[in-house]
C-alpha cells in the first residue's frame, strides 16, 4: 500500500522552481502594441517615471519628486507586455541590476491612469512574508485623466473561482476578506495542498481587478490582473516571483489562466467581512 503524503509537512511543499514547467500553458501572447512608444507616469509627489518600450525590453528613467527618497536612475530591463482590454496593458519587468525587485505596471491609455506594483524579495520574519508589495497609483502624462482612478476594493470578497493554468494545473480561489484569500490545488503537482495567504485587490476598470498575493510557506508573491466581466469566461495575466529552491537566487515567470465563477457567498450585513466589524451592542 502506498503511504499518502503528509500534506501538513510544509517542508515537502514544492519550491517555486518546481511549479514553473507547464504552468504557463494558458499564458497570453505578449503584444508589441507599445513598442516604440514612450509613456511617462507621474504620481502625487511629482515623481516621474519614463518608460520607452522596445521589442521585449523597456528603458526606464526614474526622477524622484518631493519627499521621495529613491535615487534618480535609468536602466534597461527585459519586459513583457500583455493586452488586457482595449487600451489597457499589463507590463512586467524584473530589474536586472537588482534581482530582488520586479515591477508590474498597469497602463490604462483610455482613462489616463496607471498603477505600479513593486514586488521586493527579502527574508520572511515574524509578521511579514518574504515578498512585500508596494502599490503606487499615478497619472499618465499627455492623457487627460477621466473616470475613477485605481483603488483598493472589496468587490471580490465572497467569490469562489476556478482558475485553470494548463491541462495539468488548476486551482480554486476563495476571496475571504480584504486581507486574506484561500487557495486549493485541484490538479497538478501541488494537488491536495491548500492554504490561506495575504492578498490585495485593486479595481482598475469595472469588472477588471489587480489581484496580488504573498505566500507565507513558499517565499514568493504574485501580481495578476484579472477580467471578471464574464463570470463563465474569466481571464487573468500574471507573474510569480520569489526565491529559488536553493534560496540564493530568484525565480520569475509570467503565466495566464482561464477561469469561471463557482459560487458567491453573501454574508449577513453584520458579519460581512468587507465591512468594518462592530460588536453587537445588544
Amino acid at each position: 500500500m502506498t503511504t499518502p503524503p503528509n500534506l501538513s509537512d510544509t517542508r515537502t511543499w514544492l519550491p517555486l522552481d518546481g511549479l514553473a514547467p507547464g504552468f504557463d500553458a494558458a499564458k497570453a501572447e505578449p503584444t508589441d502594441d507599445l513598442a516604440g512608444r514612450t509613456i511617462t507616469v507621474l504620481d502625487d509627489r511629482g515623481t516621474r517615471i519614463t518608460h520607452t518600450f522596445g521589442d521585449g525590453s523597456v528603458v526606464w528613467t526614474y526622477e524622484p519628486g518631493t519627499g521621495d527618497a529613491t535615487r534618480a536612475e535609468s536602466k534597461t530591463d527585459a519586459c513583457e507586455v500583455f493586452r488586457v482590454d482595449d487600451d489597457l496593458y499589463y507590463a512586467q519587468f524584473p530589474h536586472a541590476h537588482d534581482p530582488s525587485r520586479a515591477v508590474s505596471l498597469i497602463l490604462d491609455l483610455r482613462s489616463g491612469h496607471a498603477l505600479s506594483i513593486i514586488s521586493v524579495l527579502g527574508a520572511a520574519a515574524a509578521g511579514t512574508t518574504a515578498v512585500q508589495q508596494l502599490f503606487a497609483p499615478a497619472r499618465i502624462e499627455g492623457i487627460e485623466a477621466r473616470g475613477d482612478a485605481p483603488a483598493p476594493t472589496t468587490e471580490l470578497i465572497g467569490r469562489r473561482v476556478l482558475w485553470v493554468y494548463s491541462p495539468q494545473h488548476a486551482y480554486e480561489h476563495v476571496y475571504v476578506s480584504p486581507h486574506w484569500y484561500t487557495w486549493q490545488c485541484l490538479a497538478g503537482p501541488e494537488r491536495g495542498l491548500a492554504d490561506t495567504d495575504e492578498n490585495t485587490v485593486w479595481r482598475i476598470r469595472p469588472g477588471i481587478f489587480v489581484f496580488a498575493w504573498r505566500e507565507k510557506v513558499i517565499p514568493c508573491g504574485s501580481v495578476t490582473i484579472a477580467d471578471h466581466r464574464n463570470q463563465k469566461a474569466l481571464r487573468s495575466y500574471g507573474v510569480l516571483f520569489g526565491a529559488d529552491e536553493a534560496g540564493t537566487g530568484q525565480t520569475h515567470f509570467t503565466f495566464g489562466a482561464h477561469g469561471s465563477l463557482l459560487s458567491q457567498t453573501v454574508h449577513p450585513a453584520h458579519y460581512d467581512p468587507a465591512r468594518p466589524w462592530e460588536p453587537d451592542a445588544s
